[in-house]
């Protein structure tokens, strides 16, 4: 019952978020995708979307979204391995559903994906501490992930450590850190601060002073962003080194501290079931992420 036009009219309804934009997708009227989804709930015995705007799936909705987008990515690799051509009205290509840190996305992972032909991304972001959950909950096929214990029923591979700097404006530096990047500065300046999750700047804070700070400052969720923000003064942060070498080499930012470098461990976690359907996009992103992370 999973591969039939009920999973995907419902698979077109939560990727779109709307029963008309799934109905011109899939050459329906909205009143056609809208009873198959009805069939299906009825077959299952459960709601599977919430009729809002837009629309957004339940659990149960949810789960089936993703299997819809597993057998789909299964389906196609192995059309590809018998040498077959897809039938001309096969429709879009399969979906990888992935859980990525924003800084991996700024700097090497887009570059992974431009590698990998014939599937749409599904893009997740998260922090590296976190970004493995939405493997554990079964909500995507893979994960970039600073957490180096599998996942239950998933493979692992390190693909190479982010190197981080501490950096801040010039004026920024010598305005707070005149005497020293201490434990009392720290508090005082304004730090930029990716989300409520973000642990980057505190742990490098407390290696720094000696002893955990309290950091207060801005809340920023953008790669981009927090270097725009050191450029113009607003705080400091550890921003990836790819984005802020140029910077560095012309002075507009400074390192600070006596150790300004961190750097971050990266994984790429996914689900074993999928592993060879994912084999294009796991080549692409080892070799993407050589061309940027530090090996060893």
């Amino acid at each position: 019952m999973f591969d039939d036009p009920r999973l995907a009219a419902l698979a077109a309804v939560i990727r779109l978020g709307s029963f008309e934009a799934a109905a011109s997708a899939l050459g329906l009227t909205p009143s056609a995708v809208s009873q198959r989804i009805r069939q299906l709930e009825e077959s299952l015995g459960t709601v599977l979307l919430i009729r809002s705007h837009p629309v957004r799936p339940t659990a149960p909705g949810l789960r089936l979204y993703r299997h819809f987008n597993e057998i789909s990515l299964l389906g196609q690799a192995l059309v590809e391995d018998l040498g077959a051509r897809p039938a001309p009205h096969a429709g879009r290509a399969a979906v990888i559903p992935l859980a990525v840190n924003a800084d991996s996305l700024a700097t090497w992972f887009i570059s992974a994906m431009a590698r990998v032909e014939g599937v749409d991304f599904e893009i997740t972001i998260d922090d590296q501490d976190f970004s493995a959950d939405w493997l554990r909950r079964g909500e995507v096929l893979g994960a970039v992930t600073s957490d180096g214990a599998p996942v239950q029923g998933c493979d692992l591979i390190a693909l190479g450590r982010l190197r981080y700097i501490a950096t801040a404006s010039p004026e920024f530096a010598a305005r707070w850190f005149a005497e020293g990047v201490t434990q009392a500065a720290l508090a005082a300046a304004a730090a930029l601060i990716y989300s409520r999750k973000d642990r980057l700047q505190a742990a490098w804070a407390a290696r720094e002073a000696g002893a955990p700070v309290h950091l207060a400052g801005h809340l920023l969720p953008s790669s981009h962003g927090f270097v725009e923000a050191a450029l113009a003064g607003l705080g400091w942060g550890l921003n990836p080194e790819p984005l802020v070498r140029a910077h560095l080499e012309a002075g507009r930012l400074v390192a600070i501290g006596t150790d300004p470098v961190l750097e971050v461990p990266l994984f790429w976690q996914f689900n074993r079931v999928a592993r060879k359907a994912l084999s294009p996009l796991t080549r692409a992103m080892r070799a993407a992420a050589g061309e940027v992370l530090i090996s060893g």
